[in-house]
């Protein structure tokens, strides 16, 4: 796609901390990433050395050299909203600041994940002869339901764009290697009782009494440590919503709790479900989230190579990410990017300069 007057211009000749500040003045909330896609592509476009493709909002851009292996790097270019002083929910533009001896910048996007793929953008333009070929994915839809996500659709309609060896996802990990990732469900625990009128309760059956079995195998319940890989994963099974009941006066025939397993990739997702279930043998389940963990894939030659470059003891990855896309695609892949993890979606999200120029180094250094 052509850029166009609304279409900013991005230049990738920039430092690339410099570039994530550009970045972050094009707004890219989740479901209006279509100009700052606009700008990318176009500005990839230019390059003579990448073929690039467009699916929707994501934008793929590839090296074809021929090389024996190949190695993704990917990034999302959406944000969540950011609250502004009159209530509406928008971005704002990038600050910078000095602050001790080290250079910062603020605003929506810096850490989740811009300053990521700001040195995305960067090796594209600079790696013309990479050791590996390399695949460079932006994509869209990352900060919203799974279903919508770019990177799945792309796997859906191109999946020969994204074969690859390995996978570096650029999520924030203060420039350390995350390997794979935990996986996560969500699922639903419904009790029923028999409605009565409170004033004459021993008529009904409370069905919020009958949680108390739940939530006590929950407070009982002693999460796992499980290493995978060297990494170790913890787990964690916890309760995060509950409801029932209709009014001050009534026995309540129905109640629910919501229910978070957090799972170590040594085991699928259909192990995951099974160890529900032999957790809560008497409770039927209604499941309302799935989502298959990855293993680091460290094991592999280019991972081993990748983390001799950085440097850093590798660490593991407890919240989900997009590498659990790559991993079930048959693509090992870590996790690694500037910026702290912590600092993501909050109202002074920022990077430092250092830590943007960080990443890029180590990258640049694997990857030629």
């Amino acid at each position: 796609m052509a850029a166009d007057q609304q279409t900013p211009a991005l230049d990738l000749t920039m430092d690339p901390a410099d570039l994530t500040a550009a970045l972050v003045d094009v707004e890219s909330v989740s479901d209006h990433e279509t100009p700052l896609a606009d700008a990318v592509e176009a500005a990839l476009r230019r390059l003579p050395h990448l073929s690039v493709h467009r699916d929707g909002d994501t934008v793929v851009a590839r090296t074809e050299l021929g090389r024996r292996e190949r190695v993704v790097l990917a990034g999302h270019l959406d944000t969540v909203p950011l609250p502004t002083v009159d209530g509406s929910l928008g971005a704002v533009p990038a600050v910078r600041r000095r602050e001790g001896d080290r250079d910062v910048i603020y605003g929506r996007g810096t850490t989740d994940m811009k300053g990521g793929v700001a040195v995305q953008l960067v090796l594209a333009q600079q790696l013309r002869e990479p050791t590996r070929d390399v695949t460079y994915v932006f994509y869209d839809h990352e900060e919203v339901a799974s279903d919508a996500s770019g990177l799945g659709r792309v796997m859906r309609n191109s999946p020969e764009l994204l074969e690859a060896d390995f996978a570096v996802l650029l999520e924030p990990t203060n420039g350390t290697v995350e390997g794979g990732c935990n996986g996560t469900m969500r699922f639903r625990i419904t009790t029923h009782g028999k409605a009565s009128h409170s004033g004459r309760s021993w008529i009904g059956d409370n069905a919020i009494h009958k949680q108390a079995e739940v939530l006590a195998t929950l407070a009982r319940y002693e999460p796992r440590t499980v290493t995978v890989e060297g990494l170790d994963y913890r787990e964690g099974l916890n309760a995060i919503r509950i409801g029932g009941g209709v009014a001050g006066n009534v026995i309540p025939d129905t109640a629910w709790v919501d229910v978070n397993y957090r799972f170590a990739p040594d085991k699928s997702l259909e192990q995951a479900q099974q160890h529900v279930r032999e957790t809560f043998p008497e409770h039927a389940i209604e499941w309302q989230d799935l989502s298959a963990a990855a293993r680091p894939g460290l094991d592999r030659p280019a991972a081993a190579q990748f983390v001799a470059a950085v440097g850093q003891q590798p660490m593991p990855k407890y919240g989900w990410t997009d590498v659990a896309r790559f991993s079930q695609a048959g693509v090992p892949a870590v996790n690694f990017g500037p910026g702290d993890a912590l600092l993501a979606h909050t109202d002074d999200e920022h990077v430092f300069d250092d830590a943007v120029r960080a990443c890029h180094r180590a990258l640049s250094q694997w990857l030629s």
